[in-house]
């Protein structure tokens, strides 16, 4: 006869079938999220995530927007170095993503901060220049040597803010230029201000990517950082991908910069002459020369004459008279073999 399990049996069992699918559960837990090295982790990939900085833009687009910056800073320091007429270096230090309030807390207070607009992206973007730089190129401005320099710890002077913006308006000329590549965007110089947590463009968890450049100008250095709330750029970010940036660049390269030569060079005035002949004489026969005097060539007056542009030999023709007029008429173009 069957033996029948009475109530606290069943319980019993019950009790220890829960207790091995939670013990299984625990063991499937332990393996993924632990950190210790178990046999057969090795397969397992961990990687840190921190929720309060999700990266948005990707390390293409980061690399991309780095180039585009380098080139940024090579017009912008030769701007400068005219402007000062003194040498002045600018280089891209670092490129990352980070909150928009770890960017404010980063920089000194009082400093040299602005907001510029780009249109047609909507939004603004920083633009912040540190004091250990902005006051010797304004003392180099103002005709100081920046030997004793003393930095002070207060913010620009009506003046002082006068003057920066003169470095401002060749900033944005040379972003301009940059830009140019990935879209016509149009800076213009919004507000100024020395705290940088008083300015906000942005929610304080915003994501903003932060592009960090070095100063140097003789014997003094400083840092300027670029700050660019992803909320701004997000209408072209899919043009910052590698592919899309290498076929802008070579398209840009190929079509618009020859566009952009021709229609300059139409403009441009080059002098043009025939020579009739050459020959050589004395310089006491140069000093006695008289009016009715006649230079003999060796050169038929028949042949044809050479005619040069800003002195480079480049068509054949004949001299002639058009209306009154002493003309030339151009046969063809010059060629190597051709000794006229």
């Amino acid at each position: 006869m069957a033996e029948v399990l009475d109530q606290n049996e069943v319980d019993a069992l019950l009790a220890a079938v829960d207790a091995d699918e939670s013990a299984a559960e625990a063991s499937n837990e332990a393996k993924v999220f632990s950190t210790r090295r178990r046999p057969g982790d090795e397969d397992l990939e961990i990687r840190s995530y921190d929720f309060k900085r999700p990266e948005r833009v990707s390390k293409d687009q980061m690399r991309a927007l780095e180039n585009l910056h380098e080139a940024f800073s090579r017009n912008f320091g030769a701007a400068l170095s005219g402007f000062l007429r003194t040498i002045m270096e600018v280089k891209v230090a670092n490129i990352e993503q980070m909150t928009f309030s770890e960017f404010t807390h980063s920089l000194p207070n009082p400093t040299c901060f602005n907001l510029l607009s780009c249109d047609p992206l909507e939004g603004n973007i920083c633009f912040e220049i540190s004091p250990l730089i902005i006051y010797p190129v304004i003392d180099r401005l103002l005709g100081g040597s920046n030997a004793e320099l003393f930095i002070p710890q207060r913010p620009l002077t009506a003046i002082e803010n006068r003057l920066v913006s003169q470095i401002l308006a060749r900033a944005m000329t040379a972003l301009h230029e940059a830009w140019a590549n990935i879209i016509e965007a149009d800076f213009k110089l919004e507000e100024t201000e020395s705290n940088p947590a008083l300015v906000q463009i942005v929610p304080p968890n915003e994501v903003v990517v932060v592009v960090g450049f070095e100063l140097k100008m003789g014997s003094r250095a400083g840092t300027m950082s670029l700050c660019i709330p992803y909320a701004v750029i997000e209408p072209v970010v899919d043009k910052l991908s590698s592919q899309s940036w290498s076929s802008y660049k070579k398209l840009t390269r190929d079509d618009q910069l020859r566009e952009r030569m021709a229609g300059s060079l139409d403009s441009a005035q080059v002098d043009v002459s025939a020579v009739m002949a050459n020959t050589t004489m004395t310089l006491h026969d140069l000093v006695n020369l008289q009016v009715g005097d006649l230079i003999l060539t060796d050169k038929p007056a028949t042949s044809p004459l050479a005619l040069t542009v800003e002195g480079k030999r480049k068509f054949i023709g004949q001299l002639g008279q058009h209306r009154g007029n002493r003309a030339y008429k151009v046969t063809r173009s010059i060629q190597p073999k051709d000794r006229v």
